[in-house]
């Protein structure tokens, strides 16, 4: 520890997180001082109107109040700028390296997980598991397939018996169907007609013209 450090008692370095905090807070005055100074500037404008005609030596007074105030104004303006980008690029760092422990911690995370993974390993398990799904595929098909029953029956007999009984069953439809008794024909000539029916029409035929 020097002699500046023993005189004026050395501090521990900011964190972070209490140099942003402080940036923060001098921002803060810096923007109360400009207003303070805006509205100073106000009053000596005011100040160098009113006297601008009557009192040379008060307008004189104002107008370099003003000057100066516009001055200190300025400078507090470049520091204000200074403190924001300053105060921008810690919360960037800040930002980057908590993203970047995360991310070392994730990976780290990550290498602890597949220690205890081999790749070959992982090959022979999912080799092993294929090999017992296709046997219980094959288990599957045997137990569907129905053994000893059907073998000595042969396909083509069971399709001529089944076409021999279908024609059966039409010659009996057949049968049933009742045969009608065939219609009685009729001649049919032309009528005579007798002498008396003659002799009967021209007796109407006399009494309708009388």
């Amino acid at each position: 520890m020097n002699f500046l450090d023993k005189l004026v008692g050395k501090k521990p370095a900011l964190t972070t997180s209490d140099a942003i905090q402080k940036l923060h807070e001098m921002e803060f005055m810096l923007f109360k001082k400009q207003e303070y100074l805006e509205s100073k500037i106000e009053k000596e404008k005011v100040s160098l109107v009113k006297n601008a005609s009557k009192n040379k030596s008060a307008a004189l007074q104002s107008l370099r109040r003003k000057k100066r105030y516009e001055k200190q104004l300025q400078q507090i303006d470049n520091t204000l700028t200074t403190i924001e980008m300053q105060r921008e690029a810690l919360e960037l760092a800040t930002t980057n390296t908590t993203l970047l422990k995360t991310m070392q911690n994730a990976a780290t995370a990550l290498k602890k997980t597949h220690v205890s993974i081999n790749v070959e390993e992982v090959n022979n398990i999912m080799d092993s598991i294929a090999d017992q799904q296709e046997l219980v595929n094959e288990i599957s098909n045997a137990i569907g397939n129905p053994v000893g029953f059907d073998d000595d029956i042969d396909e083509d007999e069971l399709e001529l018996e089944l076409e021999a009984l279908e024609e059966r069953a039409l010659e009996e439809k057949l049968v049933e169907i009742p045969v009608l008794p065939k219609a009685p024909t009729v001649k049919i000539g032309k009528v005579k007609k007798s002498k008396d029916d003659d002799d009967d029409d021209l007796e109407r035929l006399a009494q309708w013209a009388s």
